[in-house]
């Protein structure tokens, strides 16, 4: 199996990353937004990542550059993403810069999990899920991001055959990486284009056979790609 490419494989281990800087309550961050927000958003980007590698998360490092004053906030989004998807936290270590002062909020959130099935090759339709938004549209707009509980239900459900997520680079360009295809017209009615922030969307692959019950979990969010 080939983890998803956002991910490091280790035997059985999958170690999954992501990062947010000047995003914050400190004074001279670019978007001010609770601490326990930030931690929220990074933690669901490893996560789906996680998910992409077939793996389920056993350990959370928290890398805080923010401040001691921070940890506990980012601790608390660490675990509302796993609130959200009904399962226990798994335990939380790092460490926390307390010998130099930033002026702008810095975190990033490691997970390391499990790899518990292969992600293969098959003939599933692939569909988007959620929608495109980055920056303010991700606190405004939070109704249209792809519901992590929803996709869980999903997965234990075997609904999905793969699940990939959609970063800064687009749907159109994690298309072409997950397929390989470089020269397919999307015909799916959202921006292929744009940013889509901490994975407000991603792609799954479903068979067709279970699409009824797919919609029927997903709801009206869930577009054919092609």
């Amino acid at each position: 199996m080939t983890a998803y490419r956002n991910a490091i494989q280790l035997g059985d281990w999958i170690v999954t990353t992501d990062n947010s800087g000047g995003i914050g309550e400190k004074t001279d961050d670019l978007v001010a937004v609770p601490d326990r927000i930030t931690a929220r958003f990074a933690t669901r980007v490893a996560l789906l990542e996680q998910w992409a590698a077939g793996a389920e998360p056993e350990a959370v490092l928290l890398h805080n550059f923010s401040g001691d004053a921070s940890w506990d906030r980012y601790c608390d989004g660490i675990r509302d993403v796993f609130d959200e998807i009904g399962v226990v936290a798994p335990p939380i270590s790092g460490s926390s810069e307390t010998n130099m002062s930033l002026r702008q909020s810095a975190v990033a959130i490691t997970l390391m999990g499990k790899q518990t099935c292969e992600s293969n090759v098959l003939d599933g339709i692939w569909y988007t899920y959620g929608t495109p938004l980055v920056g303010e549209e991700v606190l405004t707009r939070e109704s249209e991001i792809a519901s992590l509980a929803k996709l869980e239900k999903a997965r234990r459900n075997g609904l999905i055959q793969r699940i990939w997520p959609v970063g800064s680079n687009g749907i159109l360009a994690e298309w072409q990486v997950v397929t390989g295809d470089t020269t397919c017209e999307m015909a799916n009615p959202l921006d292929v284009t744009c940013s889509a922030g901490p994975s407000t969307v991603v792609l799954l692959q479903i068979d067709p056979s279970q699409l009824a019950e797919a919609n029927h979990i997903l709801g009206t969010s869930l577009r054919a790609l092609a």
